[in-house]
């Protein structure tokens, strides 16, 4: 039987992803660093410390348990961080994801699910984002993921190897039995910091623009639960399994909450009030940012069983208050 490789399967979603392809019997190998991801998240499979980037290890990985799928989630994802220190996420996720394409075109292995990111859109003008609207990313972030999206088109053209790139909006949430979650070190996301401060591992939550065109005035987003996401993996595996061709998905659920409305949310299921401050607007933040994911749900025939920002935000509290590491 091949095996699937997880690239950054140690991460909060790879992690979750790779929950769900040991539940159905999928023979894994998780490659993770380290650096920002937790070994005690791997609940299964064969687990390798090293980096995407180490040509002979990742050769070697895919020789030795016949991969014939790459799940590669392997990268940076802090969009402040990667406005400071462009170089390392070109380095990490441009360089090493063309590393990790080279060992897989010499090993022949069929098909890769690549982790990419909705900040390939920049600020599109209505604030709701399609597959086929523009690609103008404002950070050196959603830069080094469109890149590596190229990069993977191109070699799928010249070469056997099919593709699937999920565009992911805003993941939140843990996994809702409790088993792994996100603790990712200086988190930025909304729900997870917001989470953070309802127990008190954080004395306060910044609030980033209260002035743009919205209803009350706070940023807009999509978001997504990590389960519902780590299903739309699956699904693509299946897909390129059952032949099917190379895409690009957006993965959201199509309408959006603001930056008030989570944080309601968080002190409605926390059961008291947040200690919110309200600071100027960040550079690069467009006021709203919601998937059409129509194509997600009629090509692979995803449907989402978490849409509901209570359950996100349980999940997500949940963890902060019973999780077992980080």
């Amino acid at each position: 039987m091949s095996a699937i490789l997880v690239t950054g399967g140690a991460g909060y979603i790879g992690s979750h992803v790779v929950l769900q392809l040991l539940a159905r019997g999928e023979r894994v190998v998780v490659l993770d660093n380290l650096a920002s991801g937790f070994r005690e998240a791997v609940l299964g499979g064969h687990f390798v410390q090293g980096d995407v980037g180490d040509r002979a290890l990742v050769a070697a990985l895919l020789a030795e348990h016949a991969i014939d799928t790459v799940m590669h989630f392997a990268a940076h994802t802090v969009v402040p961080e990667s406005v400071a220190d462009p170089l390392k996420y070109y380095g990490n996720n441009t360089c090493a994801t063309r590393n990790l394409l080279a060992c897989c075109t010499e090993a022949g292995v069929r098909h890769i699910v690549f982790s990419s990111t909705a900040a390939v859109y920049g600020m599109p003008a209505s604030g709701v984002a399609d597959e086929d609207t523009a690609t103008v990313p404002i950070n050196p972030y959603g830069s080094s993921k469109l890149m590596s999206e190229i990069m993977l088109r191109d070699v799928s053209a010249a070469t056997p190897l099919r593709h699937v790139i999920l565009r992911y909006f805003n993941v939140a949430g843990c996994d809702p039995e409790g088993r792994i979650g996100q603790s990712t070190p200086k988190a930025t996301l909304l729900v997870k910091v917001a989470c953070e401060q309802a127990v008190g591992k954080r004395p306060q939550l910044s609030v980033f623009g209260t002035d743009y065109a919205t209803p009350d005035g706070t940023c807009i987003r999509d978001y997504i639960h990590v389960a519902d996401l780590a299903d739309a993996h699956l699904k693509a595996l299946d897909h390129l399994r059952a032949g099917g061709d190379s895409t690009t998905l957006n993965c959201g659920y199509g309408h959006g909450y603001s930056v008030r409305e989570v944080i309601d949310a968080v002190e409605r299921v926390a059961g008291h009030r947040l200690t919110v401050v309200d600071q100027p607007r960040r550079a690069g933040d467009p006021p709203a940012l919601i998937a059409r994911s129509d194509r997600l749900k009629a090509l692979l025939g995803w449907q989402p069983r978490h849409d509901d920002i209570d359950f996100i935000v349980g999940s997500a509290l949940a963890w902060e208050r019973n999780g077992r590491y980080g």
